[in-house]
């Protein structure tokens, strides 16, 4: 029994010094696929702003003339708002100093 209980706690040591490895190899390996992941994170942000700013110009480019009966019929309600509203008492118009 005491020769079985030996070779039982060589291979326990065995097995958790083999788990240990394993941990630390997938702790390394975690850091390390981490590292590249945040890296390729920055360099798809930084290469999907470039494209949204040479992107976006052009989309509204090529918008603008589903946008222009819109945009006429928002100005136009706000000319006819700003038309019909009443002075207001403390927003009188001022004249510009003379000197």
């Amino acid at each position: 029994m005491f020769a079985f209980g030996v070779i039982a706690m060589v291979v326990i040591a065995c097995w958790l010094m083999a788990a240990t490895i394993g941990l630390v190899f997938k702790f390394v390996f975690t850091l390390i696929g981490g590292m590249f992941s945040l890296i390729g994170a920055l360099f798809g942000l930084v290469f999907g702003l470039v494209a949204l700013v040479i992107a976006a110009p052009l989309m509204l480019l090529a918008l603008l003339p589903a946008l222009v009966p819109t945009l006429c019929v928002v100005g136009l309600v706000w000319l006819v708002v700003r038309a019909t509203r009443s002075p207001q008492p403390g927003h009188a118009p001022q004249a510009p100093p003379q000197h």
